[in-house]
């Protein structure tokens, strides 16, 4: 029997004989019973960009800007700013009546600290931003201001931008905390409070709602608006076990799945009492992440023996399934059929893999049999998917593998590790980006090349940071598209990352739940339960 079969009699066995082990019933409509991607292992969405961390942070944490479903950032916390024509001074005054969850109230001394944790870990907006500032001051109680000595015209989409890290407000205490350390208090400014009590990682989070909290007036739209939550609870229940997870939708157990398993999806949709739908209309971007540290893979010759001999066929087939409709080939590293998308410098990832001239390169590199450390996170199946094709792939091209299994909340810890692979580092690790965060460079923390301060693998090459300021400065789409292009080409020479594939996903939920919608993350306000 192959894998989706397996999985697809170990479903209708644990829907049929509840050989898998039941939760709770969802019949409370008081209360939402959700199955997350991933294991919630830690809740500080400044010290990590894992999205699970960031979904469950929208929850408790509000943010000054929100983007919609246009992209466009739209004044959350903020009543509203003004902008110097020169764009060099920002000034904004937070809407009245917002409260911590602690009963404080939020102030502009807030709003600072928490820009200036959050600009320290994002190079690609906040870091911009840190570089042009001559000061971030409060100007009373409601009201702060950034004094820029070049302009910055992007400010509110760095203020808005849905991916990671997002920009949360904490009060000032918290917000103090090194951002290179986690946070260890988790009072928010959002819709919904977190029960650490109840806390049991690798097992659930439980969400409060916060009748304190004074939603907007408009329409809510992704992370903008008035996010009204109609529920007293949300559960967060871990379900690692794909079988247990659809057995645990099927019979009401849960009421919605982030992310079923693609081979159970023809499963779940014979079911009258569930709705399958795709998830995000951007989809992902499969990533191949290198560490640039460290042999073999500080030589670009390694990383370029990648290149030739990954086949994004197999990395998709085995995320996916052989439904070519969720997936394409991605010889770029821009979403698919948005206005910047281009190939150009993606031949290495075209036509014919080559392993002979992988080995080839690798040798050129160095490379003499040395154990290369693969972290694989088995516990969510995009990760376990890619690691597994990925471990068949160095072998070969004649690589010495040290597959490392491992939870996504450790891999989390360790692709922060700078140490040598053999003293508890890494070489390579697997994750996806969302396509909202890969539609022009402003989001992209994972194509930032500039060494020390780059994303986790740690590239440097100046012409892919260059090509990244031409950019921010193009004055128009026909001359953003000629610095993407530009752009695209040096970050595919450099070997940046390698993308395994473009993919669409979808989520499941009981049909007794309405308001579900399409993002690239799951939207809990003004969703309702019957």
């Amino acid at each position: 029997m192959d894998r989706r079969g397996f999985l697809k009699a170990a479903a209708i066995a644990a829907t049929g004989a509840l050989t898998a082990p039941r939760l709770s019933l969802a019949a409370d409509n008081k209360t939402l019973r959700f199955i997350p991607q991933a294991n919630l292992a830690n809740l500080d969405p400044i010290w990590t960009t894992q999205y699970v961390v960031r979904n469950g942070s929208l929850l408790i944490w509000d943010m000054l800007y929100g983007v919609n479903d246009q992209l466009e950032p739209q004044p959350q916390m903020c009543e509203g700013h003004e902008a110097s024509a020169d764009f060099k001074t920002w000034t904004f005054k937070l809407r009245p009546g917002l409260k911590f969850h602690d009963g404080e109230p939020v102030l502009a001394k807030d709003a600072v600290a928490s820009i200036l944790r959050w600009m320290a870990r994002d190079a690609t907006m906040g870091g911009p931003i840190k570089k042009r500032m001559d000061a971030l001051e409060v100007v009373d109680d409601r009201t702060f201001r950034f004094r820029l000595n070049q302009p910055y015209p992007k400010m509110l989409f760095a203020l808005g931008k849905s991916s990671t890290p997002s920009l949360f407000i904490m009060p000032e205490r918290i917000a103090a905390t090194d951002p290179f350390k986690q946070i260890t208090e988790y009072v928010g400014s959002g819709p919904m409070r977190f029960n650490k009590d109840e806390w049991v990682p690798g097992a659930k989070a439980i969400f409060e709602k916060f009748d304190g909290y004074a939603p907007r007036s408009e329409k809510a739209n992704w992370l903008s608006g008035g996010k009204r939550i109609n529920f007293d609870r949300i559960e967060w229940q871990i379900v690692p076990d794909v079988a247990t997870a659809a057995a645990a939708l099927q019979n009401g157990e849960v009421d919605w799945w982030e992310t079923p398993s693609s081979d159970l999806v023809p499963l779940l949709k014979q079911n009258p009492n569930v709705a399958v739908d795709i998830a995000d209309p951007l989809g992902n971007i499969g990533s191949f992440r290198i560490n640039h540290l460290h042999p073999p893979f500080n030589d670009v010759r390694a990383r370029r023996a990648i290149q030739i001999a990954l086949s994004q066929e197999d990395y998709m087939g085995a995320v996916v399934g052989s439904d070519q409709a969720l997936w394409k080939t991605l010889p770029g590293f821009f979403t698919p059929d948005t206005p910047l998308y281009t190939e150009n410098g993606g031949e290495p990832l075209k036509g014919k893999r080559d392993y002979a001239l992988a080995k080839k390169l690798l040798a050129e590199a160095g490379y003499k049999n040395e154990p290369v450390v693969l972290l694989v996170a088995t516990d969510v199946g995009i990760t376990k998917a890619q690691g597994d094709v990925t471990a068949d792939l160095l072998k070969r091209i004649g690589v010495n593998v040290d597959y490392q299994a491992l939870d996504w909340g450790t891999v989390g810890q360790r692709r922060a590790k700078k140490e040598k692979p053999s003293e508890g580092g890494w070489n390579i690790f697997h994750t996806w980006h969302a396509g909202a965060d890969c539609v022009n460079p402003a989001p992209y923390i994972a194509l930032d090349a500039s060494g020390d301060t780059a994303w986790f693998g740690w590239p440097k090459s100046d012409l892919v940071q260059e090509k990244i300021g031409a950019w921010y400065a193009a004055p128009d789409l026909a001359a953003e598209k000629v610095a993407i292009a530009e752009l695209n080409k040096a970050a595919m020479d450099h070997v940046v990352y390698v993308p395994t594939g473009f993919f669409k996903g979808y989520q499941a939920w009981r049909k007794n739940v309405s308001g579900v919608v399409k993002a690239p993350f799951p939207v809990f306000w003004d969703v309702t339960k019957a």
